[in-house]
């Protein structure tokens, strides 16, 4: 009996997966708010009531790819801005981690991007929610930064949004030279690296 039910739990998972990754292929071309069900269950080959065995509604498709797209890279942002003495080691580790990851999720950083301020409410709320915890992780790795001494929890709060917010600014940049020249790719990394060492005086002089 438990060798059946996890055949048919393998089974529901890998339905539940090419609708995620059926939506992310439509996604491409469109606003999570055009995206019709019976699109998303034609391109996966299903009848449009085997939908709702996996999700209630393309909102909720919609926050299952949010979770899909952010949530596996908490671990590698706490890392990212791990306590370093060197913040160009520090910039220089971020501008690696976004690269890697546009380059090998693009359609996950497109999806992001627009639906960061879309029509689909859940799934904005979803997005800001992940971006949110990403700040608290943030700020907690930088409150263990010698520097750090005399902050406010606040506006250790609000640097960590600086951050987050300019590491997914980076991340759209990288998103618009997928297939660019290395060329204009190293000048994003060069713009990339000035703005986050901007954000890098601004914190050095912001008790002055």
């Amino acid at each position: 009996m438990s060798h059946t039910l996890g055949i048919r739990q393998a089974q529901k998972q890998k339905t539940r997966q090419a609708f995620l990754d059926a939506a992310l292929t439509l996604l491409a071309e469109q606003s999570l708010s055009s995206l019709g069900l019976r699109e998303v269950t034609r391109a996966v080959g299903v009848a449009p009531t085997a939908f709702y065995r996996h999700f209630r509604s393309t909102a909720d498709l919609g926050v299952a790819l949010v979770d899909e797209a952010l949530g596996s890279l908490h671990p590698m942002v706490r890392d990212t801005v791990a306590t370093t003495e060197d913040n160009d080691e520090r910039i220089h580790r971020a501008i690696e981690l976004i690269t890697h990851h546009v380059d090998a999720h693009p359609a996950h950083i497109r999806f992001i991007a627009r639906e960061r301020n879309g029509g689909v409410q859940p799934v904005r709320e979803a997005i800001q929610a992940q971006l949110s915890r990403f700040a608290e992780e943030v700020k907690a790795e930088l409150a263990k930064d010698p520097q750090a001494e005399g902050w406010s929890d606040d506006d250790l709060l609000m640097l960590a949004h600086l951050y987050v917010d300019q590491m997914l600014i980076t991340a759209c940049l990288f998103l618009d030279t997928v297939d660019a020249s290395p060329q204009e790719r190293d000048e994003v990394t060069r713009r990339a690296t000035r703005q986050l060492r901007l954000i890098g005086i601004g914190r050095r002089h912001w008790l002055d």
